[in-house]
C-alpha cells in the first residue's frame, strides 16, 4: 500500500505549525478541521438515503444490518449497533458490530488484524450471513483487507453491501452496492484517522440507523416511541414521550403504561384512540407499527 496516494493520509498544511501553538490555538486548529466534516457528510445524503431505503427494505423482510470494520472503524460500528436496542426497543440480533480481533479489541487496540482478507468472511460466516442480510464495510482508507474480505463473502451470499470510507476510488468500491465517501481531507494531526474520517464515519452512521428505524416505524413525530424503559431515566422518558404524544395527564399516563408493561408506543395507541388494549396492538399490527399510518387509517 503506498500511503502517499490516499488523501486521508496526506499532510494538513493548515495545521504545520500545531506543535508550536499555545493550547488554545492548537484547539481552535483541531476545531476549525472538525467544522469541515459535517458538509463532507452533506454530499453524501443522497448515497446514504439510497442505504437507508435498502436497508429498511430488508429488515422488514427479517434480514440484520451487520457493521464490519478494524480499529476506529469497527468500535464505531459496535456502538452505532449497540445503542439500537435500548434507543428504538429492536434486538441485539437485529443490529449488529462486528471488529477485526474480536470484542479484546474493542478496548485494546489489536491492528495487525486488519490485514486478514479471509478473517472478514470467517467472522461473517459466523454469524450465518444470509441475501436477507445488509452489510456495511467501514474503512477510513478504503482498502482494509479485512473490510474488503467481509464485503466480498456478503456479495457472494446476495447481502446488500455498502461501504463506507472518506477516499476517493478506493478498492471498496468494486466489493459495494452502494458507497458512502464524505472526503474530508488531511487530518490535524497526518494520518490520525480517528479524528476527521471517524468523525464523518460516526455521522453516517447515526443517520443510517436513525433514518432505518423512522423507515421501520420506531419513531412517531420526533419521538422515539420503542424506547426500552431499562433504567429510571429511561421509565421517566417513556412517561414524558407518552405525555407529549397524547396530551394525556400524568395519572392516565402511569396508569396506560402500567396496563402495556411499559410499552411506550402501544400506551400512545390506547389513548390516542380510546381503545382497549387488543384493539390499540391489532391497529399497530395492521400497520406495520406504524402509529402515524394507523391514525390515518382511522381517520378514512
Amino acid at each position: 500500500m503506498n500511503l502517499s496516494e490516499l488523501i486521508t493520509e496526506e499532510r494538513n498544511l493548515d495545521t504545520l505549525d500545531i506543535d508550536t501553538l499555545d493550547t488554545k490555538t492548537m484547539l481552535k486548529k483541531i476545531n476549525d478541521q472538525d467544522k469541515t466534516v459535517p458538509f463532507a457528510v452533506e454530499k453524501e445524503i443522497p448515497h446514504i438515503a439510497e442505504a437507508v431505503e435498502s436497508i429498511a427494505h430488508r429488515l422488514r423482510k427479517g434480514g440484520r444490518l451487520i457493521y464490519i470494520g478494524a480499529g476506529t472503524s469497527g468500535r464505531l460500528g459496535i456502538l452505532d449497533a449497540s445503542e439500537c436496542p435500548p434507543t428504538y426497543g429492536v434486538s441485539h440480533e437485529m443490529v449488529q458490530g462486528i471488529i477485526a480481533g474480536g470484542d479484546t479489541a474493542i478496548r485494546r487496540a489489536a491492528e495487525g488484524v486488519e490485514d486478514d482478507f479471509e478473517a472478514g468472511e470467517t467472522d461473517l460466516k459466523a454469524k450465518n450471513l444470509s441475501s436477507k442480510d445488509a452489510v456495511v464495510g467501514l474503512a477510513a482508507s478504503g482498502r482494509t483487507p479485512y473490510v474488503l474480505g467481509a464485503l466480498k463473502f456478503s456479495n457472494n451470499k446476495g447481502a446488500l453491501t455498502i461501504g463506507v470510507c472518506c477516499t476517493n476510488n478506493s478498492p471498496m468500491q468494486q466489493y459495494s452496492d452502494i458507497m458512502i465517501t464524505p472526503i474530508v481531507g488531511p487530518e490535524a494531526v497526518m494520518g490520525s484517522t480517528r479524528m476527521k474520517a471517524g468523525t464523518a464515519q460516526k455521522l453516517v452512521l447515526n443517520m443510517i440507523s436513525t433514518g432505518v428505524m423512522i423507515k421501520l416505524g420506531k419513531v412517531y413525530s420526533n419521538l422515539m416511541v420503542d424506547v426500552q424503559a431499562t433504567n429510571e431515566k429511561l421509565v421517566e422518558r417513556a412517561k414524558r414521550i407518552v405525555k407529549i404524544a397524547t396530551g394525556a395527564s400524568d395519572i392516565e399516563v402511569e396508569k396506560t403504561l402500567n396496563e402495556t408493561d411499559y410499552d411506550v408506543k402501544l400506551a400512545i395507541m390506547m389513548l390516542l384512540t380510546q381503545s382497549d388494549k387488543d384493539t390499540a396492538r391489532q391497529l399497530l399490527k395492521d400497520n406495520d407499527g406504524h402509529i402515524r399510518q394507523a391514525l390515518g387509517g382511522l381517520a378514512k
